[in-house]
């Protein structure tokens, strides 16, 4: 069970600005703050949504709307209007938030999610030794996958702080919005929001292979487009590293060749095929005992063995070829649940919840 977090009293309802809201917030270590029409206030914290505070009362539409106003820029303001929705980075003095504010059936909705400023190493996020290989590699593609909220970023950040510590050269990330503020150390580091410095990744990117880079981290490949210059950036000479929303290492790559017509997959699977270096599938998982979160990653590597099955798209052995990779640091995602529920940080029925094959991890269980 989740402990629960008490907040600070509150003397008056509604608070009159969303700082207000942001700040019991950040004192509770909630990621997403959430403020609706008909609903109280609620924030989610290690995962799991539950009102800020006991018997808060319902915001209404016209509250809403008013915090939305006291602290939107113009422009954001402008396309709410126009659009329905917007999405920006906000900043206040607690911390940065990616911010989105949308008219549905009852209203105007804000949501925050907190972004963590401070870059961590892979070594303070527990990250597998053998991961700082692929961030020593002068061309190739990379990727961190999994569902919103699960770490890719962050794993990301720390990569890209691996190498602005040990490398001297170009980085350029490309974001929606700009999470970690990276400092240049050793490497030159530049940063681009898409909305704000760029209309779209594909954009930015195509910009990119002009500015010299040596180092390219894509928040997030959306559409076609932004795939095909990612995956022809790693082969011309560029160590790319980008998201994807995918649950494992075979449904990432199926999801990368399958957005190609027909006629081009063939080729784009041979590209694919030499310039992966790494798919690092991630997962947050409730700890038994409430106190917040566990990482669980699958871990894929190259070798030969899987770029023949990436060239004769048989993806679906990929999961086989890992288990049998542990010398070379891969690891399936149901080997890392298991090993989890082993160390006594997560329950057997988050495990089994999670699980691919999960009639092989029940018995594992022992449920």
């Amino acid at each position: 069970m989740t402990p629960k977090i008490s907040a600070p009293p509150v003397t008056s309802h509604p608070l009159e600005h969303v700082d207000e809201y942001l700040e019991i917030g950040q004192k509770a270590d909630a990621s997403d703050v959430h403020l609706g029409v008909a609903a109280p206030p609620i924030w989610r914290v290690h995962g799991t949504l539950e009102p800020m505070w006991p018997d808060a009362p319902r915001l209404t539409g016209e509250q809403t709307v008013a915090l939305a106003e006291a602290f939107m820029p113009e422009v954001y303001k402008q396309e709410l209007n126009t659009r329905g929705d917007s999405d920006f980075a906000y900043e206040n003095k607690f911390a940065r938030y990616r911010t989105s504010v949308v008219r549905q059936r009852l209203g105007t909705e804000i949501v925050f999610r907190v972004i963590n400023t401070h870059v961590r190493t892979m070594d303070q996020l527990g990250l597998p030794e053998h991961l700082k290989i692929l961030t020593r590699y002068q061309n190739g593609l990379i990727l961190a996958t999994g569902s919103v909220g699960t770490g890719k970023s962050t794993t990301l950040a720390a990569m890209i702080e691996q190498v602005n510590t040990e490398r001297h050269d170009h980085i350029i990330t490309l974001e929606d919005p700009i999470e970690y503020i990276i400092t240049s150390k050793n490497c030159h580091v530049s940063q681009r929001e898409v909305f704000t410095h760029t209309e779209s990744f594909a954009t930015a990117l195509r910009a990119a292979l002009r500015e010299d880079p040596d180092v390219i981290m894509v928040g997030e490949m959306r559409d076609l487009e932004t795939i095909s210059l990612a995956i022809t950036a790693a082969e011309t000479g560029h160590l790319v590293l980008a998201t994807l929303h995918t649950s494992n290492a075979s449904r990432t790559l199926d999801r990368l060749l399958d957005v190609f017509p027909a006629d081009q997959q063939e080729h784009v699977r041979v590209m694919v095929a030499e310039s992966l270096r790494g798919v690092i599938s991630h997962q947050l998982i409730p700890k038994k005992d409430g106190t917040g979160r566990v990482l669980a990653l699958e871990i894929l590597t190259n070798t030969p063995a899987v770029a023949n099955v990436i060239r004769e798209a048989k993806t679906y052995m990929l999961p086989g070829i890992i288990q049998t990779g542990k010398k070379q640091g891969m690891r399936l995602m149901d080997d890392a649940l298991i090993e989890l529920y082993e160390r006594g940080l997560i329950s057997a029925e988050e495990a089994y919840a999670r699980a691919d094959q999960k009639q092989i991890v029940r018995q594992h269980l022992k449920m």
